[in-house]
């Protein structure tokens, strides 16, 4: 009772007005008379952030639905366009949508109580090439007018003394004005007082200091995110393990519109000899392996210190971690696993790995990897078996 419903022809009715977040398409594709028409025509209820939701059939099952309604085993319809994946994916392209994520659901679709409840849960997933539906994520990909937003810099300090003074000085300029959140957390040495020596502005804009009440990164990091005040965020790691001259590649890669969420990736280019452990290295190759079939995008370092989104996506994101739990205590993969929640487009950035400048690692390989796996269970239930 509380639904507005139109009727109407997508390739030539007059469409709602927008624009709107989400524009669902379900089996719409295959029914339609001119699918590009019909994509193009939605740019004009819909924003630079809308996501199109599709699913199609998969023509994989065409003869055996044929043989079905043949037999009277289902309905009659009337003639449907059969769209592959590649299909469907192109048709986008040609309208100015650009399908970045997707799967197959419903092995069984049959009415067969349990049996079907658990093979579509929890073997579907694991064969989404037989699947009889495919579901695809679009967003457009016209021309973004690049705007100059106002930049913060979260950047997480433990027992990183020796490195905070030169962060200021190799910061670039990001945006029109930059904000460093220096969020301190329970350091042994003498970080709070290397972060207290900082002046209050630098060279593109301001410092802030902030004492970490709880423990651990994700918990700086959220600190450090809710006390920022620009339209985009970035996070860097203190050591200097990522340079922060390369920064402007991940503030770039959201301006531009080529993504949503910029993601670090350390295992493109060469690596100064004691930055990775070999053990780390495989560790991390594993954890990109399973989180790009997690998310049905590509994600190649999980684990990368660095990451950049909206302050606008970034407060949804905190309200999707409400319904959907914390389980994370480093943060990497609640913030890659709340980006594929919210639909939006994952983009990995290459950057230069360093061996950190001072101290020692915060991070123990092998308990810290054991939690990890864990987490990656608990994120497959949550995206991928439900």
């Amino acid at each position: 009772p509380g639904l507005d419903l139109r009727v109407g022809a997508g390739e030539t009715a007059e469409l709602p007005e927008g624009p709107f977040d989400v524009i669902i398409l379900s089996d719409v594709l295959n029914q339609a008379a001119d699918a590009e028409l019909l994509l193009q025509r939605l740019h004009g209820c819909s924003h630079a952030q809308t996501r199109l939701l599709i699913n199609v059939y998969n023509t994989l099952w065409r003869p055996l639905l044929s043989l079905a309604r043949g037999a009277g085993l289902a309905p009659r319809r009337l003639p449907a366009n059969w769209l592959s994946r590649r299909d469907t994916v192109n048709l986008c392209a040609l309208a100015d949508w650009e399908v970045f994520t997707g799967g197959g659901r419903i092995l069984l679709p049959l009415p067969l109580g349990p049996l079907s409840r658990f093979v579509n849960r929890w073997m579907a997933p694991l064969a989404g090439w037989a699947c009889l539906t495919i579901f695809l994520t679009a967003r457009s990909s016209r021309a973004h007018t690049p705007e100059e937003p106002r930049i913060s810099v979260i950047i997480p300090a433990r027992n990183e003394e020796g490195s905070i003074a030169r962060i200021p000085e190799r910061m670039p300029r990001l945006g029109r004005e930059t904000e460093l959140i220096f969020v301190e957390g329970h350091s042994t040495d003498g970080t709070w007082r290397a972060i207290e020596a900082l002046p209050d502005r630098f060279a593109h804009g301001t410092i802030r200091r902030l004492r970490q009440p709880g423990a651990g990164k994700a918990d700086a990091v959220r600190e450090g995110f809710r006390a920022a005040t620009g339209d985009l965020l970035v996070i860097l790691d203190a050591d200097l393990s990522t340079p922060p001259e390369d920064l402007p590649k991940f503030t770039e890669a959201i301006l531009s519109g080529k993504g949503d969420f910029a993601n670090g990736v350390r295992l493109v280019y060469p690596m100064e000899g004691r930055a990775m452990r070999f053990a780390n290295l495989c560790a991390n190759k594993a954890f990109g392996l399973l989180f790009s079939w997690l998310l049905g995008q590509p994600v190649k370092d999980t684990l990368c210190g660095t990451k950049a989104l909206r302050a606008a996506d970034y407060r949804r994101l905190e309200e999707a971690r409400k319904r959907h739990g914390e389980f994370d205590p480093f943060g990497d993969f609640d913030l890659l696993l709340g980006a594929d929640l919210l639909n939006l487009k994952i983009v990995d950035v290459p950057i230069r790995y360093a061996d950190r400048i001072y101290g020692a690692t915060n991070i123990s390989r092998w308990r810290h990897g054991v939690m990890l796996a864990r987490v990656v269970a608990t994120a497959a239930r949550r995206v991928k078996f439900v």
